[in-house]
């Protein structure tokens, strides 16, 4: 295959429209494919007959380092387009930058394995529980804010869902990320606006349902999509514990939060819902709590901030909020 170098997208971002297209691509080609854990997908590529690609599959989700000829011409020339690929120098291979995953017959781009990168926009085992979490206690809203979006799964998937009665809001302040939100949406063909945003901040006029995923481990490396910050990487999912209350008890109807987080279990103690109730105490709202997953991210345990930690837990904390109206009538 003859490689069209000037149709390389060089912008530090990703070209959304060529994006879509390459999703669609993708679908039109019947691709499918679960995004594994870091250290799974480490252990795959690992193995000696995985180190370049010899299917699509092997390109645009297990991220191996790739000849031309492996793709469709239309699909290689998408991705150049895209700013999804980069020539290996002094190479005939090049590597990918973006993966897609599959979810519920639904199509998400996101950063290429390993996502090393301050900005990478991650999707993974935990995408697929925050999904699940939150599919199972949504209803209908008028207008949904996703924050943190990242790729804009949580958003994307309520919409596609007929959950959202305007387009959801899909709110982050890392500027790939709301490219790659906005091509998810498109592909998934549901209204979303895309928004850069720090937590509510940005977010203007009424909303009733605010969905999140914030990054909840320590990270030495403070990767935006990955650290916390505070004691067991719980400070985002408190602010927004904070700020989605503080917003939604200032409209009239009120609304909700749902929060799936990662909460560190230390002497058989859950530290992050030992904060929030401080947290929701102090305002005088209504919650409810479940452990969605008793053991996730165990390979974190092994590092020195998790020394006293002896699991971490996938959680939901569920919200409820009156608004103006409803406190006036009580």
């Amino acid at each position: 295959m003859t490689v069209n170098l000037a149709a390389i997208n060089d912008e530090p971002g990703f070209e959304r429209e060529a994006l879509v297209t390459l999703g669609w691509l993708l679908t039109t080609l019947n691709y499918r494919f679960t995004t594994v854990t870091p250290s799974t997908h480490s252990l795959i590529n690992g193995r000696t007959d995985n180190r370049i690609s010899r299917t699509i599959q092997d390109v645009f989700g297990w991220s191996r380092d790739f000849e031309p000829s492996v793709l469709p011409r239309q699909v290689f020339e998408a991705m150049c387009r895209a700013g999804a690929c980069r020539p290996i120098a002094g190479s005939l291979l090049w590597r990918p930058r973006v993966r897609f995953s599959t979810l519920a017959g639904l199509m998400f781009a996101h950063s290429a394995y390993p996502t090393v990168d301050q900005d990478a926009v991650f999707f993974g085992p935990d995408s697929y529980r925050f999904v699940r979490a939150i599919q199972a206690h949504a209803s209908l809203a008028e207008r949904i804010v996703d924050v943190g979006c990242g790729s804009g799964v949580g958003g994307i998937a309520l919409a596609k869902a007929g959950l959202s009665a305007r387009p959801v809001v899909l709110a982050d302040i890392n500027p790939d990320a709301l490219r790659m939100a906005a091509a998810n949406a498109e592909l998934a063909s549901v209204r979303a606006e895309t928004l850069h945003s720090d937590v509510l901040a940005g977010v203007r006029g009424e909303f009733d349902l605010v969905i999140a995923n914030p990054p909840f481990l320590r990270d030495d490396a403070q990767r935006t999509y990955r650290d916390g910050g505070g004691a067991y990487g719980e400070r985002p999912a408190l602010r927004i514990i904070r700020e989605s209350i503080d917003r939604l008890r200032s409209m009239p109807k009120g609304g909700r939060l749902l929060l799936y987080t990662g909460a560190a279990i230390v002497d058989g103690e859950d530290t992050f819902l030992a904060a929030a109730r401080g947290e929701l105490a102090r305002r005088g709202v209504r919650h409810s709590y479940e452990e969605v997953d008793p053991d996730i991210f165990s390979d974190e345990l092994q590092r020195p901030a998790y020394a006293t930690v002896e699991r971490i837990a996938a959680v939901l904390l569920h919200v409820r909020i009156a608004g103006t109206d409803q406190r006036l009538h009580d």
